[in-house]
């Protein structure tokens, strides 16, 4: 929809947008109101204190929550229907076995790590680290120390590729709220996931390993991993389904970029051909529909391969519909003028978009720890700034997109779910998890933010 006249100057809108946030902060975290629904109030109540005519508010919020959904829900389908393909068949056991006896037993946590970043691609955080514990922990009980000289790679790897990387749900709406090439996004985020969980989580767990000397947790679940499926799928398969989306999504930005610099002729079929299967929705279409093919055959019946994927989809309803609802917030900040003002106030301090979008994001994930929320609603903040600055490039709105991302990764403590499953899996009190994993979330934030800005700083 039009941006409607504001009904009111800079001060009062940008008074609007600070009581917007802190009445969405309260009642997420005292009146214990859910995300979704809290988000859908405050965008109502917010459409009412800026003036917006009665007539528009519905469809403002309505096109809001839409335009989200139609890119978020796609690529988050689809990536959870593959990730519980390869989680259900024993992919990521066969995954993480193939690297540890490639890198040795003496590198078995760098080993669990890389295999957690592999796996995390189409899987989310809290699946994928309860899929994976029983393999850290077998391996961690068969070579000795700390677990956290093991864990901690392995969380540290699902919390970068959840945060930095399409298709999990934060990356995928930040860059649909700002503008960002999906295709772009998927490409930076990848490549600056890798420093950042290198330095942020593996090194800090080389450390904590050796501070912190916590047994195994012996609950019987790395028995059962051991034993893992009757006929597992082999490592090639699993290596090909996770690369499969990438390489197809690099048609479209490859060929892009080719036809702008004049290689290839943009206007032609084959081209146009290749950009569409390049598309990140199309791209995860058929790797869902190969992994479910070639997965499927001979372990499940397609009745089971149904139920499979349909089940994948139950988990996932809450953050689809949280996300959806953060995009109706951001066309209310929009369509009021709130963005606007913000955009001009941000300009007149000159503090740049990249540190404020990270700051913003930063702030809501301390005060009400989910990272959902926190980069929703920093990227509905800071979305208007970025239209205010036509001259950002592709990467540099997905170096913006990271910004976001690790803003809302830095300090997860006791308000944040992330927090607690952690601590409970791995057997810490509360003081020992806010002095590991809030510190290696807080690294991984400021490393991924520090590269995202300097690779900005050249740009």
């Amino acid at each position: 929809m039009e941006t409607i006249e504001p009904a009111y100057g800079t001060g009062p809108l940008l008074g609007i947008a600070a009581g917007a946030i802190a009445v969405l902060l309260f009642l997420v975290m005292k009146v214990r109101l859910h995300a979704f629904v809290a988000l859908i109030l405050v965008s109502l109540l917010v459409a009412l204190a800026t003036g917006i005519p009665a007539a528009d508010i519905m469809p403002t919020l309505l096109d809001g929550f839409g335009s989200t959904l139609a890119n978020v829900a796609l690529l988050v389908g689809l990536g959870v229907m593959i990730g519980r393909m390869l989680e259900v068949t024993g992919g990521a056991a066969v995954l993480a076995d193939a690297l540890v006896r490639a890198f040795g037993e003496k590198r078995a946590p760098l080993a669990l790590g890389v295999a957690s970043l592999l796996f995390a691609f189409p899987i989310f955080f809290d699946a994928g680290l309860i899929v994976m514990l029983p393999i850290v922990f077998s391996v961690a009980r068969r070579l000795g120390g700390s677990v956290l000289y093991y864990a901690l790679p392995s969380a540290g790897a699902f919390a970068v590729m959840h945060a930095f990387v399409p298709p999990h749900p934060g990356p995928v709406t930040a860059a649909d709220m700002l503008g960002a090439p999906m295709g772009t996004t998927l490409l930076v985020g990848t490549v600056l996931a890798i420093p950042t969980w290198y330095i942020g989580s593996y090194l800090y767990s080389v450390y904590a390993g050796r501070r912190f000397e916590l047994p195994v947790p012996d609950d019987g679940a790395s028995a059962a991993a051991e034993d893992g499926p009757e006929r597992p799928p082999h490592l090639l398969t699993v290596v090909g389904l996770l690369l499969m989306p990438m390489a197809m999504v690099f048609l479209n930005t490859g060929t892009a970029t080719l036809a702008t610099a004049g290689v290839l002729d943009g206007g032609a079929a084959w081209v146009q051909a290749l950009q569409l299967i390049g598309q990140a929705p199309v791209a995860l279409l058929a790797t869902a529909l190969v992994a479910m093919a070639v997965l499927g055959r001979g372990r499940f019946s397609k009745d089971r391969v149904q139920r499979l994927v349909d089940g994948a989809l139950g988990p996932v309803c809450s953050i689809i519909l949280i996300t959806g609802a953060g995009g109706m917030f951001g066309g209310v900040l929009r369509a009021s003028g709130i963005g606007e003002a913000l955009a001009s106030s941000l300009e007149s301090t000159g503090l740049p978009v990249i540190v404020a979008a990270f700051a913003i994001a930063a702030a809501l994930r301390v005060a009400q720890g989910s990272a959902t929320v926190a980069l929703t609603t920093a990227a509905a903040l800071v979305a208007p700034a970025v239209e205010a600055s036509p001259d950002m490039g592709g990467v540099e709105l997905a170096l913006v997109v990271i910004a976001i991302a690790c803003g809302s990764t830095v300090l997860s403590h006791v308000n944040d779910s992330g927090f607690w499953l952690v601590g409970r899996f791995l057997r810490m009190d509360v003081a020992t998890t806010l002095r590991t994993w809030t510190v290696m979330e807080t690294l991984i934030g400021l490393v991924g933010f520090a590269l995202a800005f300097g690779i900005s700083l050249l740009l």
